[in-house]
């Protein structure tokens, strides 16, 4: 019986091995195939469901946030300060999530920055711009929810999308297509088509017609066009200053920004002397002290779970098909309007929902476009690449 010897010869598994390994390498082509169709799949469809989750995050907040801040108002609430302070003073949410994607995105971040990364100046002056951009934005609109039925508020607001065209065009370099400009003139048609009505509509909170006509419509209106010029100037911070867009800096900018914007808003809030006054308008609530702070507090988490969705959106595919998803919700509100708060919907309200449902759509479709361009130019690089 002759002894084995493993420095000589090798054992007869090896062989069997080896046949295997070569097997598999011979039909790498199609196992590859194969296996590279399933990750697709599994990848496209785990896609999918992101993007449904942060859409509805998006829609659930936008709209649950919207309606809460009218039954507050309703039932006696009208402190508009506070209700400005809620839309961002939940930033702290965000936190964990900042957290623990950091360390995931670190070298994303850091990769894009290397070259030449922005000073700490130049950063905060973004961050205090944008912040109190977005405070004063945020009291606009509380004023023009207070003053305003919630079904004209939100038509209304549909005007942010118009605006944004605009502001996209001069300062993002975005194309005004032959759809953009159906948008912008059907939007514009639809408020004033509600500028028109609204003088035989009564006012809901007891002010003057005087006062709800200049104060409703052109806060509103104001505060849809700061809204989109936020937007405009958040874009370019991104393509001037910080060039990308990775999923860290978008939460480094809604942190601090919304930081800004609340400490913004709170000292407009002690300046105004509507500080000593929410002790009042907390007693004088119709529905209790308890149901006061339940509704705020809702209304303050609804707004982070729509910038939760946002967020999403934004690092998914980008910032206009997040502010795209964020304006879908206002031609729901008035049908809910109508249906909760008994809000009367007129055959000219009912045109100009029609009307901002046609320019949301158009602009939609635009978008639909662009971003099948966009896919089409990328599957001919990736073509070229693979041959």
């Amino acid at each position: 019986m002759v002894a084995y010897d493993n420095h000589k010869k090798p054992p007869h598994h090896f062989y069997f091995n080896f046949l295997n390994t070569s097997l598999f390498f011979m039909s790498a082509p199609s196992n590859y195939a194969v296996v590279t169709t399933a990750v697709l799949r599994t990848t496209k469809r785990n896609w999918w469901l992101r993007m449904a989750a942060h859409t509805l995050f998006v829609l659930f907040g936008q709209i649950a946030a919207t309606l809460l801040g009218r039954l507050y108002y309703n039932k006696g609430g009208k402190s508009v300060w506070l209700t400005a302070l809620v839309e961002t003073i939940g930033f702290p949410i965000l936190i964990p999530f900042y957290l623990y994607f950091t360390p995931l995105t670190y070298h994303q971040s850091t990769d894009l920055n290397t070259s030449n990364p922005p000073s700490i100046s130049i950063l905060a002056a973004i961050y205090i711009t944008l912040g109190a951009l977005q405070s004063v934005t945020s009291i606009l609109y509380s004023v023009g929810l207070f003053y305003l039925p919630l079904s004209t508020f939100s038509l209304i607001c549909t005007t942010q999308l118009a605006f944004n065209a605009f502001f996209a065009f001069f300062l993002n370099a975005q194309k005004l297509t032959p759809l953009i400009v159906n948008s912008l003139v059907l939007l514009t048609i639809s408020t004033v088509l509600l500028v028109l009505q609204s003088k035989d509509e009564e006012n809901q909170v007891g002010v003057s017609r005087k006062k709800y006509l200049k104060l409703g419509f052109a806060c509103s209106v104001v505060a849809s066009a700061l809204y989109s010029l936020g937007l405009s100037l958040t874009q370019l911070a991104f393509q001037k200053v910080l060039k990308g867009e990775t999923f860290t800096m978008v939460l480094n900018m809604i942190i601090y920004q919304s930081l800004v914007a609340s400490t913004v808003t709170i000292i407009a809030l002690f300046v105004s002397g509507q500080w000593d006054d929410l002790h009042g308008d907390m007693a004088n609530f119709e529905l209790g002290k308890i149901m006061y702070l339940i509704i705020i507090i809702c209304i303050a988490v609804s707004w982070q779970i729509a910038t939760i969705g946002g967020v999403g959106l934004i690092f998914e595919v980008s910032s206009l098909f997040s502010n795209v998803i964020n304006t879908l919700a206002l031609p729901i509100i008035p049908i809910l309007a109508v249906i909760i708060f008994r809000e009367k919907m007129n055959g000219m309200k009912v045109i100009a929902t029609v009307l901002a449902i046609w320019g949301f759509a158009s602009y939609v479709y635009q978008h639909y476009l662009d971003e099948s361009d966009n896919k089409n130019g990328i599957e001919g690089v990736d073509e070229v690449s693979q041959t």
